[in-house]
C-alpha cells in the first residue's frame, strides 16, 4: 500500500457548510462507483512512519457507510475502501463530518462539516499552486539528469530552492493564520523534521499555537524536539561523531576541522544533493587553500552506491558513512532530510546551515576571505 503522506496531500476539494453539533462524532458518507453491498471501509491512524494502523471498519449499505465514537481531541485519520490504492484524509473531531467520495477518485473526495476539516481544506487549498510547480520541477529534473544537461540541472536546482523556501512562507503564514488547527501543528512538526527554519523560528510558532494544540500529545513531542534541535542551532558547539571512510577507517569530526568546515550530508540517491554536488566541488576547490575543509556524511544504504557517487561527481573531500540509511549521526544532528548541511568556524562553532548555491559560496567567503 503507498504512503499517505500529509504535507503535500492528495488534492481534495472541500466545501464549507455547518452540521448540527453531536455529543461524539458521526461520519456519514456516500460512496459512487463500482461498489459492491458489503464493501468494507476502514477509518484508520498512522504510525510515526505513516503506515497505516488498525482501526475501526465498517460496510458500505445503500452506497453509504458511516462511522461513529467520540474523540478526545482531534485526530488525523485516513478513510480506506477494501481493494483501492487510495485513501481519504479526514480530521476526526466531535460533530458531524460529510464525506462524499467516487471509488475511483478518492482524492477528490468532499470532507465537510467541523472545523478542524475546514481548516485542512484550507491548507489543502493553498498548496494546490506549490504542489504543481513541485512535480513539474521533478519531472524536469528527471529529464535533465537522464541527458547530462548539466546547465539545466544547475537551473532547476536553484528553482528547487527558491521553490523550498516558498514552500516554508506559506506553511508559516497559514500557522499563523490558523493557531488552533490541528494542521498548524502538524505543520510546525514538519518543519521540524525537515530542518526547514531554524529552529528559534519554530520554537516562536509553536508557542503561538493553542494551548489546547501545545498540551496535547503531538504537542509534548514537538517541545521535546525543539530541546533537542537547539543541541544543533546556529551558535551551539557542533557535536563530534565517528564513522568508517570508504577506505574502512574511522575518521571523527575533530579530526578534519578547518579553519571553516562544511559538514554535508548527502547520499547518492539523493537528487537534489547530486545536483548541488558541482557547486561544492567548486567552493571547494577556491577556498580549500585558505583552511576550508568538507565533510560528507553519506545516508547511503549500500557501500558501492556511495563509493561510485564520490567518484562519479569528484568529491575530493573527507567522507564517512555508516550505510545504514538515516543513522544514529543524522539523528544527532537532527537531519530528517537531505541535502542538509553544517557550516563550522575553526572551533567548531555551528555558524550557518543549509546553505547551497551562491547563498554558499558568499558565506565561505565571509569566512575565508
Amino acid at each position: 500500500m503507498k504512503r499517505i503522506f500529509w504535507f503535500f496531500p492528495v488534492l481534495i476539494v472541500f466545501f464549507s457548510c455547518s452540521g448540527e453539533t453531536k455529543s461524539g462524532y458521526e461520519i456519514t458518507g456516500s460512496l459512487e462507483g463500482d461498489v459492491a453491498e458489503g464493501t468494507q471501509v476502514f477509518l484508520r491512524k498512522s504510525d510515526e512512519n505513516m503506515r497505516p494502523v488498525p482501526g475501526d471498519t465498517t460496510s458500505v449499505t445503500n452506497g453509504t457507510f458511516q462511522f461513529t465514537g467520540d474523540a478526545t481531541t482531534p485526530e488525523l485519520r485516513y478513510i480506506f475502501v477494501d481493494g483501492v490504492n487510495a485513501a481519504i484524509p479526514v480530521i476526526v473531531e466531535n460533530g458531524s463530518i460529510r464525506v462524499i467520495a467516487h471509488r475511483d477518485s478518492l482524492g477528490a473526495a468532499e470532507v465537510t462539516g467541523t472545523p478542524q476539516n475546514e481548516a485542512y481544506r484550507a491548507f489543502v487549498e493553498g498548496t494546490r499552486k506549490l504542489v504543481a510547480r513541485r512535480n513539474s520541477i521533478n519531472t524536469e529534473m528527471q529529464a535533465a539528469m537522464q541527458n547530462r544537461d548539466t546547465a539545466n540541472m544547475t537551473a532547476l536546482r536553484d528553482e528547487f530552492f527558491e521553490f523550498q523556501q516558498s514552500a516554508v512562507d506559506f506553511e508559516k503564514t497559514f500557522i499563523q493564520g490558523h493557531s488552533d488547527a490541528l494542521i498548524s501543528a502538524m505543520l510546525v512538526n514538519r518543519m521540524l523534521q525537515s530542518g526547514s527554519a531554524p529552529v528559534a523560528e519554530v520554537a516562536e510558532l509553536f508557542e503561538g499555537l493553542d494551548p489546547s494544540l501545545r498540551q496535547s500529545a503531538l504537542g509534548s513531542q514537538i517541545e521535546a524536539q525543539i530541546a533537542s534541535q537547539r543541541v544543533t542551532a546556529i551558535g551551539s558547539k557542533a557535536p563530534n561523531f565517528t564513522a568508517p571512510t570508504p577506505t574502512g577507517e574511522n575518521l571523527s569530526l575533530n579530526q578534519v576541522l578547518g579553519k571553516v568546515t562544511l559538514v554535508d550530508f548527502w547520499a547518492a540517491w539523493c537528487r537534489p544533493c547530486r545536483a548541488e554536488n558541482p557547486n561544492i566541488v567548486k567552493v571547494y576547490n577556491k577556498y580549500k587553500d585558505k583552511g576550508l575543509s568538507v565533510l560528507g556524511v553519506s545516508l547511503d544504504r549500500k557501500a558501492t552506491d556511495w563509493k561510485n557517487a564520490i567518484e562519479q561527481d569528484g568529491l575530493d573531500w573527507h567522507h564517512v558513512s555508516n550505510v545504514r540509511y538515516f543513522d544514529e549521526i543524522a539523528e544527532l544532528y537532527n537531519v530528517r532530510a537531505i541535502p542538509a548541511s553544517f557550516i563550522l568556524d575553526e572551533n567548531g562553532v555551528i555558524v550557518a546551515k543549509n546553505l547551497r548555491g551562491e547563498d554558499l559560496e558568499a558565506k565561505i567567503a565571509e569566512l575565508l576571505p
